[in-house]
Parts: C-alpha cells; structure tokens; sequence
C-alpha cells in the first residue's frame, strides 16, 4: 500500500477547491441544501441552550464534517443522495465512537485553549467586571480583547490538528494521534492554499453582507433584506461544505510532494 502522504499545492489551490466545491454542489444542490439548513438548525438551537448546547456542537463537529464529506464523495461517484443515506457512513462499525471520541479530544482541547487564553487576563477582567450592579461593558469589552487574540491564535492550531482528522479516521483507519499528526503536517505544508481559501471564504462571507447592509442604509426593505439573508447564508455555506472535500482529494490523493 503506498504510504499515506500530503501533497504541496500552491497558493492557487485555495481557489480550486472553492471552484471544485461549486461544481460538486451543481451535481445536487437540492441534497447539500437540505444538510446546509439541517446544521444551520443544529447550530441555532445548540446556540440558545447555555454552555450544554455550545458543547454538544464542539463535540459533534467532526462527526458532522465526516458526514458532509462522506456525502460530497457520493457526488464524486454520481450517487444520488437520499435522506437515508446521510447517517449511513455511521452503520459502519467503530465509526460512530471514533468520531465522538475525536470529537471529545476536540472539545477537550478547545476547553484548554479557552483557559489558557482567559487566565493570563482574568485580573483585568474582573477588575472591570467590578463590584457595581452594573458592570462597565466597555471596560470589559476591552478586557476581554487580550483573551479573544490569545484564543484566536490557539484556534488556528486546533483547526490545523484537527481539519483533516476526521476524514483520516474514518477513511483511513489512523490511530487519533497519527491522524492529528497528518493533519498538522498538510495544512503547514498547504498553509498558503488555506490562507487563500479562508480569506475568499470570509470576502465571500462579509462582502454578501456588507452589500446587504448598503442595500439597508439605502432605504431597501428590511423585511426583504432578511427575507433574502437567510437563503443566501444556506446557498453559500453548502457551497462551503462542499469545498471542504477537494481540500482532502488534492492533498491526499495526488502524487506525493518531496519531503520538506
């Protein structure tokens, strides 16, 4: 068996694979629709249940993205997607479990990325929470920057451990920490590819809203502009899911790069 290897794209890539994204959703948008709303729901209910809801989500992100990409390899293959095909990839033995414990690493790792970044900064914040009734928020809105930075930059980490490894588990059959390792090392080896893809993503993302909003301060509808909001958010994060996919092909499938 030829041994598992990342390939080195380069920074174009990031745009291939959103335009390889787009062309599997043309091959069946009304089935990546359907999971587009399917987790926006998820998502919005786990949003309203304090602490519990956000934690469930975080631990059942990577068996959500093993879903979606087990659905965009039915599109490579020309399957058409029946309701009950999405939760067949989880009839296979050890996958479910497999999932949820990387899911569990997950959660475990993003619970000491989120301590890690408020400790060096939990004086300053309780001094601006102070002890009024009514805590200063722009003080604690400053106080809490240092946090969110510090986050940030630990949530780049855990995205590159972890974006390939559901695929690498569940597809391949690796060992959790292999898999992490594999991640790590084709997303530092394509860094530039993903640098591009994420800021086409979030100019896709904040230039379809900011045209909403000048659309808004130029006395368009309200109630037509959210009309419209909530589909176009659907539209784009299916295209999204199914970008998702050729990052893992064009990586791991292609030839393998020079050892660097």
């Amino acid at each position: 068996m030829t041994p598992l290897q990342a390939a080195i794209l380069p920074p174009s890539a990031g745009w291939f694979w959103i335009f390889q994204g787009y062309l599997l959703f043309r091959r069946q948008p009304m089935a990546m629709l359907f999971w587009s709303i399917v987790t926006s729901f998820f998502i919005n209910v786990g949003a309203l249940i304090p602490v519990l809801g956000q934690t469930v989500l975080v631990l059942l992100t990577p068996l959500l993205t093993f879903l979606t990409l087990c659905a965009c390899r039915k599109l490579e293959e020309g399957v058409r997607i029946a309701p009950g095909l999405w939760l067949q990839p989880l009839q296979t033995p050890g996958a479910t479990g497999a999932q949820l414990r990387l899911g569990l690493a997950y959660l475990g790792c993003s619970f000491i990325a989120a301590l890690a970044a408020v400790l060096p900064f939990l004086s300053s914040m309780l001094d601006a929470l102070g002890t009024a009734e009514q805590p200063d928020f722009a003080a604690l809105s400053q106080a809490m920057q240092g946090p969110m930075i510090v986050f940030g930059l630990f949530y780049v980490l855990l995205s590159a451990l972890f974006w390939h490894t559901p695929a690498l588990v569940g597809w391949h059959g690796l060992p959790m920490r292999r898999a992490l390792f594999y991640s790590m090392v084709a997303c530092w080896r394509n860094k530039y590819a993903i640098i591009v893809y994420v800021a086409s993503w979030a100019a896709v993302f904040f230039g379809l809203h900011g045209l909403l909003d000048g659309l808004a301060a130029a006395g368009a509808s309200t109630g037509l502009l959210a009309w419209l909001s909530l589909p176009l958010d659907v539209v784009v994060t299916a295209l999204l899911y199914c970008s998702f996919y050729p990052i893992y092909t064009t990586i791991f499938r292609a030839r393998p790069a020079a050892s660097t």
